[in-house]
């Protein structure tokens, strides 16, 4: 027999708060692996540097997922799981077979926290209308998060 939750926030707003906990969850393992693609792939004279940043980055957007994954099971929301899944609810755009050079990548991972940033701005509304303060200050925290790695990107680009 599954155990109840009773948090205070009912089915409806739980079921909402999973959709966005969901889809957030696709859009962060699809960033993370643009980013990995990246560190593999990435050449010429600033190699060293930007492979230990793409490192860096792509290491701090998996403990981003695992925690958007677990930030849902603690609403009672299975967590999608699945290439499909990933594909389907995410809201970035990938460039499958495409390398560019060391400016795109650092260019194409900026658009990518951008636009994670603006959806998880209006996540943010949603979980705040929906009753559920602790999902809106973890969405905050990682609006947060993703607005520093974004001035990273966007420091390197000049």
């Amino acid at each position: 027999m599954k155990a109840r939750i009773g948090i205070g926030i009912g089915e409806k707003e739980t079921a909402s708060l999973g959709k966005i906990l969901n889809t957030l969850l696709a859009d962060e393992f699809v960033l993370y692996t643009k980013t990995r693609r990246f560190h593999w792939n990435v050449v010429g004279a600033d190699f060293g540097e930007l492979h230990k940043f793409f490192e860096e980055q792509y290491e701090a957007l998996d403990d981003i997922v695992d925690e958007v994954a677990e930030r849902a099971r603690a609403l009672d929301v299975t967590s999608a799981g699945s290439l499909e899944e990933f594909r389907e609810l995410t809201r970035l755009k990938e460039q499958a077979g495409k390398n560019p050079d060391a400016s795109g990548m650092l260019a194409a991972l900026l658009d990518d926290h951008e636009a994670v940033i603006r959806s998880l701005r209006k996540d943010l509304e949603t979980a705040d209308k929906l009753g559920d303060a602790g999902t809106n200050d973890f969405l905050t925290g990682l609006m947060e998060r993703h607005e520093k790695m974004a001035w990273m990107l966007r420091s390197y680009l000049g």
